[in-house]
């Protein structure tokens, strides 16, 4: 990416305001698309001596409203807590600027230019107290707020701003030495986490506006299904119940109730009398589908990656083994469930709500009230949970329609089991894979197929694009599949897209975690055939190092053999097991790289009643290497985030579609990992020199594999589809 000096950074003098830096920075996407040039962010330092900046990113647990301060007062030379926030909003200070939180990118993609903007003001600083001072600028030097000179004079930055502001832009701004980090690189605590922990942030549960009421909304207990016909009277006989609306717009069509409190709204929900319509979808079955998957393999599918002729190296093939790897629809599950707050006037439009794509949002309500930009104000609260889930806007839809219908401000929120059943889910996923071995029991062929449903939240392609049998490999999809890393002579990678009526949208690391747990669970079946110890054999496929490129797409091999030996050295991956007799003990590994970027490895090590009345996960060890690490503390925070989430996933995640209807509602029935099961998460940061990647979703995918690999080193059975339960286990066979 190449800027000009104008592209890269302006400056105005702005009455009381003082100096104004504005910036641009690549925006990372969530796909593998290249980073183009968007998102501005500004820093405001006024004559207050108040340095501002504003986020252009949604915070949602990532931790990005303490790392991208901190990366901008590292080489402004200010205190950290000395930095204001401002959350940006669309509109036309942010005019053509993507506001999107996704793809683990937040952090790393706005790092260089957030260092390079610091340092711009930083030297516009130093030379405006040089000019003052009429000294060398070189004998001046800027310190926390303060530019200093030989002689101990200092004048503060507010002092300076102004003056800052009339000079030429510096053309490359020296940036600090790694060595000289004040913050980066350094365990930073949280600039948010007292006001989270006081319950003084503002999420969008805590939106209050002035004669705001409250709604639920009643939607189709089946895919598809749209209200025929409905009684609104029992409805409006409930104590506070104000309005029954009928909802047209959005994924959802149903019907709200509003009233003066939630409690209100949700017992008038339940005294309407309201019949459906069904459509096709309504017999969907879940169990069915997944049949339908395992039979799609016989069709032929598209080609994603070609090495060699794999086939014919299965064919010559001394020996093979085959195996299906299963992945079920899963769900977000966040703590805070979807809720917006919309207050739709004649002539304007405002809105609150925890999104992860604001623009879109505000870009749906100008087209859906027909309304300009100006008059549309869109607030972006902190997030409880986004998961990829806060990327529709479909909430959003309600509420507006909701408030331009009644003429009030309302907040509409969706119940546990609204947001259950009728989001957008992780899709279910199917994976055959096969391997040939010589005489030697070396590896002669891989073979990869997957069989699942594209994400509905991309528009269905074109009659062009059907036509095209590299569509998929030209996205690098499926990921995991498509990116595996490993040196096999000959591979080949096929995918079978298979139709669902389920909504589906990204969920914690999208793709990777149906594919990851396949491969890494194959890999190790690989290992023992060969009888290999299964972490070396990575190893092993991994030389001689080097770089892998696919497409777009380099893969640094000698880094991820570097992790496996940072988890071998730190896991005691060798050692024996200190448990009781009374239990069966096993470790289990497994490796992936997300988007060329983060590389990661763990293990599992598990113990299992001999009975297999149950089984524990007692540790998980997570070696990663994703270039510099702005903040340590943030970064284990997300590795146990994602640890979490992958267990969640692993011991008790899954939908069921019975009749086209989801059949979990509650944490009762969709159970997500529970403190008594938590295991011990360490934590080891390989040190380096690269610059720094993403890391909100890569923990996610490794950890099922690991777990699954860990309890056949215990047990000698394969796990092959989730969630793993003591009853699965026990009932399942010994692996030969």
């Amino acid at each position: 990416m190449k800027l000009n000096r104008r592209q890269f950074v302006q400056t105005t003098a702005v009455a009381g305001a003082g100096l104004v830096i504005a910036f641009r920075f690549p925006e990372v996407l969530s796909n593998t698309e290249s980073a183009v040039f968007g998102p501005n962010a500004y820093i405001r330092i006024s004559s207050d001596n108040v340095v501002t900046l504003s986020i252009t990113r949604s915070e949602m647990g990532q931790g990005v409203r303490t790392n991208l301060p901190a990366t901008l007062a590292e080489e402004l030379e200010v205190e950290l807590s000395k930095i204001r926030l401002e959350q940006a909003i669309p509109g036309a200070r942010f005019k053509g600027i993507r506001l999107r939180t996704s793809g683990s990118g937040s952090s790393s993609g706005t790092f260089m230019a957030l260092r390079r903007a610091g340092a711009t003001a930083r030297e516009m600083l130093i030379s405006a107290a040089a000019q003052q001072w009429n000294v060398d600028r070189f004998s001046c030097r800027a310190e926390l707020g303060f530019v200093i000179d030989k002689s101990g004079r200092k004048l503060s930055y507010g002092r300076l701003a102004e003056a800052a502001a009339k000079l030429p832009v510096p053309e490359n701004p020296p940036l600090k030495e790694a060595k000289d980090f004040r913050l980066l690189g350094k365990p930073l605590k949280r600039i948010d986490g007292p006001a989270i922990v006081r319950g003084q942030a503002t999420y969008g549960f805590d939106v209050r506006v002035p004669g705001m009421l409250f709604a639920v909304m009643e939607r189709s207990p089946h895919l598809g299904g749209k209200v025929s016909s409905f009684d609104s009277r029992k409805a409006l006989a409930v104590d506070g119940v104000r309005h029954v609306v009928p909802i047209q717009t959005g994924i959802f069509t149903g019907v709200a109730v509003v009233a003066d409190n939630t409690w209100a709204a949700m017992k008038g929900r339940e005294a309407l009398e309201i019949k459906w319509d069904k459509s096709p979808k309504s017999d969907f079955d879940s169990e069915q589908f997944l049949t339908k998957l395992r039979s799609a393999f016989s069709d032929e599918g598209f080609p994603i990656r070609r090495e060699g002729d794999a086939t014919e190296a299965l064919k010559n093939a001394v020996s093979r083994i085959d195996a299906v790897y299963e992945y079920p629809f899963q769900v977000h599950a966040p703590i805070e469930t979807m809720n917006c707050t919309a207050d739709v006037r004649t002539d304007s439009c405002e809105v609150w709500v925890p999104t992860q794509t604001p623009d879109t949002a505000q870009a749906d309500i100008m087209k859906t009230l027909k309304l300009p930009s100006e008059s549309v104000k869109l607030h972006t609260t902190m997030i409880g949970g986004g998961f990829g889930r806060r990327l529709f806007s479909d909430y959003v839809h309600e509420a507006v329609e909701l408030s331009k219908a009644i003429g009030k401000p309302v907040q509409l929120i969706w119940t546990r089991s609204d947001d259950m059943r009728n989001g957008f889910f992780h899709p279910a996923s199917v994976e055959q894979l096969s391997a040939g071995f010589d005489a030697g029991k070396r590896v002669t062929a891989w073979l990869h197929k997957s069989a699942g449903s594209d994400l509905s939240m991309f528009s269905p392609p074109t009659e062009e694009e059907k036509k095209d049998i590299h569509r998929y490999a030209k996205d690098g999809s499926p990921w995991g599949s498509y990116d595996n890393p490993y040196n096999f002579s000959s591979m080949k990678v096929d995918y079978v897209p298979v139709d669902s009526p389920v909504p589906t949208g990204p969920w914690r690391a999208v793709e990777y975690p149906a594919t990851v747990f396949a491969r890494e669970s194959f890999v190790d079946e690989i290992a023992h055939v060969s009888g290999q110890d299964p972490l070396q054999f990575r190893i092993n496929l991994l030389q001689p190092g080097g770089i892998l490129t696919l497409g777009t797409r380099k893969l640094d091999r000698t880094r991820m053999i570097r992790v496996l030996e940072l988890l071998r050295e730190k896991s005691g991956w060798t050692k024996p097991f200190a448990g009781s007799d009374k239990r069966l003990w096993g470790r289990g590994v497994a490796l992936n790289v997300y988007h060329a970027g983060s590389y990661i490895a763990q293990m599992a090590e598990v113990s299992v009643a001999r009975d297999f009345s149950d089984f524990r996960i007692h540790r998980i060890c997570c070696a990663v290497d994703c270039g510099f690490v702005i903040n340590p503390e943030g970064l284990e925070g997300q590795v146990e985030s994602g640890i979490t989430w992958g267990l969640s996933a692993t011991l008790h995640g899954k939908i069921d579609f019975r009749g086209g209807r989801a059949q979990q509602g509650t944490y009762k029935d969709f159970r997500v990992l529970r403190m008594n099961e938590m295991p011990n998460i360490e934590t080891y940061l390989l040190a380096s020199s690269e610059p720094p990647e993403g890391f909100g979703e890569h923990p996610v995918p490794p950890v099922a594999p690991a777990v699954a690999n860990a309890l056949f080193a215990a047990t000698g059975k394969r796990m092959r589809s989730l969630p793993i339960t003591p009853e699965k286990l026990r009932n399942a066979s010994v692996s030969k």
